[in-house]
């Protein structure tokens, strides 16, 4: 089903990028086929953008020879948006009717915001948890595995990135995404530079998007490798920026001893999946500590 757009499509388009997405794309697409769309793929060896073509012949394709990362691929897309807002939504993800109207909605009623974010349901019409507090103070909310709906549009402190509405001003004045960062918190960092420059987030329940999930993992050890390695990377990347180097470093030996220790004890009970996992986690700390670059080749 695709998107009623009674509101002007010229104020809003879309930025997806892609990572072997072809399973995937063709929902995503048709849900929001009335609307301009900007597709980034990350060096997709499979049909992805062929079936892009197919789907939305309008899309503006920027094809990437080797991977760079969302941040860098949605600071692509989001060059090339000359509307008033852009949308970022994942590959996997299916937008419902009236989404785009009702978040334009929200953005025309609070005008000193910049960054909107649906309620994202599982496939399961569970809630997925896509807004949160500041990183640094997550650990004393829990879990949030059985979050109920929230009514009315909600102030917030970080939204993911997975899908949101952005005003371009907004992307213009602060620069988009750190380029450093090649996967993992670089949503975070966007939305507390959001807040810095003095702009708000907003979660509009009225708006819904369902997540199909699945469209770029392909469960494997490179995979793994390259998920924890950048969680790991990134993570200290962010405490730095932001806490400082002393920060950093406390968070740094506690990353090695925690992903040691599990290691360690995985490496006994011959769980070899998690073995990877924790040493893809020490050398994404050691890599960090060493000097070395986040942004690598994506497969």
């Amino acid at each position: 089903m695709s998107v009623s757009l009674p509101t002007s499509p010229s104020r809003v388009t879309v930025v997806t990028v892609t990572h072997h997405s072809e399973a995937v794309i063709e929902s995503c697409l048709r849900s929001i086929d009335k609307i301009p769309v900007v597709v980034v793929d990350n060096a997709s060896d499979d049909a992805t953008c062929d079936r892009v073509q197919q789907v939305a012949p309008q899309a503006l394709i920027i094809r990437n020879a080797k991977g760079v990362g969302y941040g860098n691929g949605a600071n692509q897309g989001l060059a090339k948006v000359t509307s008033e807002f852009a949308l970022l939504l994942n590959p996997d993800a299916v937008v419902q009717p009236d989404t785009i109207e009702q978040l334009i909605q929200a953005a025309d009623r609070w005008p000193q915001v910049s960054l909107f974010g649906p309620l994202v349901y599982a496939s399961n019409g569970k809630i997925e948890p896509s807004h949160n507090v500041l990183l640094w103070d997550r650990r004393r909310y829990g879990a949030r595995k059985n979050e109920s709906s929230i009514i009315g549009d909600t102030s917030v402190q970080h939204l993911s990135g997975a899908v949101v509405l952005v005003r371009m001003a907004a992307v213009h004045q602060i620069g988009g995404f750190d380029p450093r960062i090649f996967l993992y918190y670089e949503d975070d960092d966007f939305c507390l530079r959001l807040s810095q420059a003095g702009h708000k987030l907003l979660l509009v329940p009225a708006a819904k998007v369902f997540h199909v999930g699945g469209g770029s993992v392909r469960p494997s050890a490179h995979y793994y490798w390259e998920k924890f390695w950048h969680m790991a990377w990134s993570r200290l990347y962010f405490e730095q920026k932001w806490h400082g180097q002393s920060a950093m470093l406390a968070l740094a030996c506690r990353q090695f001893i925690g992903a040691l220790g599990k290691a360690l004890a995985h490496l006994v009970i011959f769980n070899r999946m998690k073995l990877w996992r924790d040493v893809a986690r020490l050398c994404g700390t050691i890599g960090y500590l060493l000097g070395m670059p986040a942004l690598k080749v994506r497969s």
